[in-house]
């Protein structure tokens, strides 16, 4: 007589677990209650409430109050004559290698020449805007703005 012998386990005999004591019954690993325990339950994004609590930064955002165009490098008739001699050429370049303006972002700037202090010193103003004041304390001095 030939015995045989099985050669997969028998699925039938084995028991899945049923009721509160086979760790998946009553609600069935999903806590108790509420939002997340019920079918098809949705969270809204944590990070949409913190976005939300961000202020609404509109238009300009944080730089509003910064001018569009670049200001001007301020420069008064008064050290002009401290630094500069008689039939000077006093331009951009002339004033950031003496030292009374400097570059901004790598780049010489414009040059305004004010009307603070006295001029002792005939010089030419080349390229840099000039105020009116200025424009006569120049002149008066003897000196010329092109």
């Amino acid at each position: 007589m030939i015995t045989l012998k099985r050669t997969t386990k028998n699925k039938k005999a084995k028991l899945v677990g049923r009721g509160q004591s086979s760790g998946r019954g009553k609600t069935s690993g999903r806590g108790t209650k509420g939002q997340k325990a019920r079918s098809g339950h949705k969270l809204r994004p944590e990070i949409r409430d913190t976005i939300k609590k961000y202020p609404k930064l509109r238009g300009r955002g944080k730089n509003i109050n910064r001018a569009f165009r670049a200001t001007p490098a301020v420069v008064n008739v008064g050290s002009l004559s401290g630094v500069f001699t008689k039939d000077t050429v006093v331009s951009p370049a002339t004033l950031l290698a003496a030292g009374l303006i400097r570059r901004t972002k790598g780049v010489l700037p414009m040059v305004k020449i004010l009307a603070a202090g006295e001029l002792t010193v005939a010089v030419t103003i080349y390229d840099c805007s000039v105020t009116d004041a200025a424009r006569l304390k120049i002149e008066a001095a003897g000196g010329s703005i092109k």
